[in-house]
């Protein structure tokens, strides 16, 4: 078997702190889907944590390094810019390399927003944008249990794995 050849699995993690300003004080954006909350996040980009967690598994699966060395927060181009646009792009550079995305399981970690009755609405984004069935994308959430910086509402984390496939 090749180098590249066979599965390849990888994982992501993500994380970022709340804050009051820009840019935004009224959502948080996972999976594509603006969902009400107290604050925005802090970020160079729209901090969809989730979406970062599954590009960072992706490119890792395919060693391809990660979302930083693709899309550096050092560059005003990415300022702002959608995550899923980014997620897209990561699949172009997998399918480019020779692999496609099997399936993606992931989990938000926080106290806060509630995740779950956003997690049709974001496993149909991913689906779309990774060019997968809704079934092969998995969205869970937690908490954690009033520990650490998640628990005492600083933030919001995300943790994702990621199967991928030589392309024949």
């Amino acid at each position: 078997m090749s180098e590249r050849g066979g599965l390849r699995i990888g994982q992501g993690f993500d994380v970022h702190a709340f804050t009051a300003g820009p840019p935004s004080d009224d959502f948080v954006v996972l999976g594509g889907v603006r969902i009400p909350h107290s604050h925005g996040v802090r970020a160079h980009s729209d901090g969809d944590v989730l979406i970062h967690a599954i590009c960072d598994a992706l490119l890792g699966a395919a060693a391809l390094g990660d979302i930083g060395r693709h899309f550096p927060d050092s560059d005003p181009k990415w300022q702002g810019a959608e995550s899923r646009a980014l997620l897209r792009a990561v699949r172009a550079k997998l399918a480019a390399a020779g692999y496609r995305v099997v399936n993606v399981d992931s989990t938000v970690i926080a106290e806060a927003p509630k995740v779950t009755p956003h997690a049709e609405a974001i496993c149909v984004n991913l689906a779309a944008d990774l060019g997968l069935g809704v079934g092969a994308v998995s969205v869970k959430a937690t908490t954690s249990e009033k520990l650490g910086y998640t628990g005492r509402g600083e933030g919001i984390a995300a943790l994702a794995i990621a199967l991928v496939e030589a392309s024949p």
